[in-house]
């Protein structure tokens, strides 16, 4: 007897199974898996794009705040404004396009946001949406046909087992069976169960081809919607970066057009009454004037050059002099008012001097220097000056008006060498009320104390110095003590 064998099926891992194979060994599902797994693979590419483009959008958002933010710092007023011209042409006008094209700026940014999101995205969205619904379709369509084929499949393994244990039964029992349990009858059911796999294979081999042919064709659709869409990306950004250089540009090209002398123009003529007219002449000593400026009390009695014997070189200097209506004499080396200070060398007060005859051209004077002051005065010593003028006329002016200034007045030239002195007498004029007591000489007050035989001058008035004639026998040269 021979032994029963049960009938083994040899599978192939491929596609392309054998013709002797009634059931492949193959997974009839894996081609929709593989193709379930490329369109979640597409899908995720898709997410990533829109991933993007939100976070330019987003980007740009923030950078429309963060511009919002630049143009404070140039939004306020100019400090000190009114020192620029608020014309359009100028430093103002440039500050201006300035503010103007940063807040465009910002704008452009809301504006490259608010088109990200209106009009790309969108079309990144409707694509990841169409692969999902090719998936859903292919889970509806080949993925239904292969589970269809793995039915057919299992019905027709059983039957082929069933007939490889009712053949063995044949063999063992001499071919004693039921009729339900023949072989042939089995056999048979196996033909129409492996007619119905093929059936069902050969569909789900249609369908999967179909599957396969749309697959380029919806692949090539997704890589064209994703070109249009980065199109329309890079249009926007592309958009927004020309609109900010142009901004950017309009900034620069606006100060560059700023004329150099454009600000300082307006500026002096604005400013014109306080600023220095360049045209206008320099001011001179000569046309200002000045409160008390022609005063009496300014205006010299005489001035001029006379020449003064030195005490030492006993030669003559000469120096320029002055008689003020303040009956002071007063000496300078120049009438010149500006080279340096003009501070008296010396200074005489008349009405406390003793003023010798006129000779010539020759007179003297002999009194106390009251330049230093009230306490230098104090311990100054009493000089004797010999002046010689440049004629004899205008030596008897001299005299004649110190004489007149000292309180004496001039009547011409006394005879000999007897000297003058200031007449003892109130103050007779309003110039000299306002003068204090002048000093007295202390050499001659006691000369005078012996020899006077005037009268003592008033309390309130300069204390006279009287002089009296010298003795004949003592024989004195004109205008000597």
């Amino acid at each position: 007897m021979a032994t029963p064998t049960t009938p083994t099926a040899s599978r192939a891992f491929t596609n392309n199974s054998l013709d002797g194979d009634a059931v492949p060994d193959e997974d009839s599902s894996e081609v929709t898996k593989l193709f379930a797994e490329r369109l979640q693979a597409w899908k995720h590419a898709v997410g990533y794009l829109e991933d993007y483009i939100t976070a330019t959008e987003k980007t740009n958002t923030a950078h429309a705040k963060e511009y919002e933010k630049v143009l404070k710092t140039v939004k306020d007023p100019l400090k000190e404004g009114h020192h620029f011209d608020q014309a359009l042409g100028g430093i103002a006008g440039m500050f201006e396009n300035i503010r103007s094209n940063t807040q465009g700026i910002s704008n452009q940014h809301h504006e490259t946001a608010k088109q990200l999101k209106d009009t790309v995205l969108p079309t990144f969205a409707r694509l990841h949406a169409e692969i999902k619904n090719k998936s859903k379709e292919l889970a509806k369509g080949a993925g239904k046909q292969s589970k269809a084929v793995d039915k057919a499949r299992a019905l027709t393994q059983r039957h082929i087992e069933l007939l490889g244990t009712h053949t063995a039964s044949f063999d063992s029992h001499g071919g004693k069976l039921t009729a339900s349990d023949d072989p042939y009858v089995v056999q048979r059911g196996v033909y129409h169960r492996l007619n119905k796999q093929i059936q069902e294979e050969n569909n789900n081999r249609q369908d999967l081809i179909t599957v396969q042919n749309s697959f380029a064709q919806f692949e090539a659709h997704v890589i064209q919607t994703i070109q249009h869409g980065l199109g329309q990306f890079m249009q926007v950004v592309n958009n927004q970066a020309e609109q900010t250089k142009t901004m950017y540009g309009d900034m620069v090209g606006t100060s560059q057009r700023v004329p150099l002398d454009f600000e300082w123009n307006g500026f002096v003529e604005r400013n014109n009454n306080v600023l220095i007219d360049p045209n206008a002449p320099p001011r001179t000593v000569s046309n200002i004037s000045f409160p008390n400026q022609d005063h009496r009390a300014t205006q010299p009695l005489v001035a001029g050059s006379l020449e003064r014997k030195g005490k030492i070189m006993r030669n003559y200097d000469t120096n320029y002099y002055v008689v003020t209506p303040s009956k002071f004499l007063h000496e300078y080396k120049t009438d010149d008012n500006f080279a340096k200070e003009p501070v008296p060398e010396f200074s005489l007060y008349l009405p406390d001097c003793i003023i010798g005859a006129a000779s010539g051209q020759k007179f003297n004077v002999k009194g106390k220097d009251v330049s230093r002051g009230k306490i230098g005065n104090s311990f100054s010593m009493t000089h004797e000056l010999a002046f010689k003028a440049h004629t004899p006329q205008a030596a008897t002016q001299w005299w004649g008006i110190m004489s007149e200034a000292a309180g004496k007045t001039a009547g011409g030239a006394p005879a000999g060498s007897t000297p003058t002195s200031p007449v003892a007498s109130s103050p007779t004029s309003e110039t000299d009320a306002k003068h204090p007591a002048p000093l007295q000489t202390q050499g001659l007050e006691k000369q005078n104390s012996v020899k006077s035989s005037g009268s003592a001058a008033t309390k309130s008035g300069p204390t006279p110095i009287s002089s009296t004639t010298p003795a004949s026998g003592v024989d004195k040269k004109p205008g000597e003590y």
